[in-house]
């Protein structure tokens, strides 16, 4: 199999949300020169040069300064050339236009900005760094700039967070003329300033209900918009679906780059280095900066087929699970199927298994169901 999609890593940012459990660092004295040297002797390692997709996540590569910025978006387009979509992560009090056009210069066509919500108390919760004018700062520097797409991510069930909350940032969102939303609820992760607090008694979540009926009002509300959901946490235009994201809900393999980042190759799934200084040694040893590999047994990619393509509203293409495996998908999930069909929580439909609006509220119950020796 080719792999025609990679992810980098960028794994900075100028300050840490409370919420986020991504491998990142408080920019401030981080040897970010070293590590964008370590990344980029890491990414000219791999022979394959044609891709179709590219994401700059971190982090936050928008932390960069441009001349960091510029060091990045060279090295890429010299080792790799990307046919398709390229997308980077940016926080919208870092999208300068100055910075948004040297991403167009370089080939950027996707941008998604880490908005979360348009009220500022709430921001201020999340230690989001960005104002609510930054947002429309933002997105009128990269239309300007001329990107094709444009993506904001938009949370829910967030502490002192109401359902009028939701539905104003939504509406906000919506009278921007965004090409994309991807929509959240909030989980509460380890190792999280938000589940420190939640377990000393200082941080108290909207109950559970409350966060379903925020994301079936953001179903139904996108639903009556120009934006179609495409997978369980994701709305666009037409032409404007991640076709990246797709490549991770597809199960095929992608580079993975940098510190923490993950990767899938060759049959077998790695995790890099977690701290920049092991990653940036490891990669100047001439080492592999690999944490954990692990290939996958034959019956872990059936289950991955089925919880990774549920997500999609398409579902999993019963003849493209025959010709990957060479089985039918009722001979290994035919009953685990019937049940979820029988319970109104999967459908089976021209020739896809999907979720239906009911099993999309509580996907995470579907999915472990295609867990074989659970």
């Amino acid at each position: 199999m080719t792999v025609k999609s990679a992810y980098i890593h960028i794994p900075f940012c100028v300050r840490i949300c409370t919420y986020c459990d991504f491998n990142k660092y408080f920019i401030d004295k981080q040897p970010v020169d070293e590590y964008l040297d370590a990344l980029i002797k890491e990414m000219q390692v791999e022979n394959n040069r044609k891709l179709e997709t590219m994401y700059v996540g971190g982090g936050t590569p928008t932390a960069l300064n441009i001349v960091q910025l510029e060091k990045l978006l060279k090295a890429i387009n010299n080792t790799f050339t990307i046919h398709g979509e390229y997308s980077f992560e940016a926080n919208p009090d870092e999208l300068t236009y100055e910075k948004v056009a040297l991403l167009k210069k370089y080939g950027v066509n996707r941008i998604s900005m880490g908005v979360q919500t348009f009220k500022p108390e709430l921001l201020e919760i999340l230690g989001r760094t960005h104002k609510t004018n930054d947002i429309y700062s933002a997105v009128n520097n990269a239309r300007k700039a001329g990107i094709n797409s444009i993506s904001l991510d938009l949370m829910y069930h967030l502490p002192q967070q109401s359902l009028e909350d939701f539905k104003q940032s939504l509406e906000l969102a919506l009278e921007m003329d965004i090409d994309h939303i991807s929509s959240y609820g909030l989980i509460l992760e380890p190792k999280t300033q938000f589940y420190n607090m939640y377990r000393k008694g200082h941080l108290k979540l909207p109950n559970e209900d409350l966060g379903a009926d925020m994301y079936q009002y953001l179903m139904k509300r996108l639903e009556d918009s120009n934006l179609n959901q495409y997978e369980i946490s994701n709305f666009g235009k037409k032409g404007h679906e991640s076709t990246h994201n797709k490549v991770y809900w597809l199960n095929e393999e992608y580079y993975g780059f940098g510190a923490g980042a993950s990767g899938y190759v060759d049959g077998v799934r790695y995790t890099n280095l977690n701290p920049v200084n092991h990653y940036i040694k490891a990669i100047y040893n001439n080492e592999e900066p690999i944490l954990t590999k692990n290939t996958p047994t034959f019956e872990e990619r059936m289950e991955e087929e089925m919880f990774l393509g549920l997500r999609m509203n398409q579902g999993v293409s019963i003849s493209r699970f025959k010709r990957k495996f060479g089985i039918n998908i009722e001979e290994v999930f035919g009953q685990t199927i019937t049940d979820l069909i029988n319970r109104n929580l999967l459908e089976n439909k021209c020739g896809y298994i999907s979720l239906t609006e009911r099993g999309k509220v509580i996907g995470n119950e579907v999915f472990e169901a295609f867990l074989l020796n659970v």
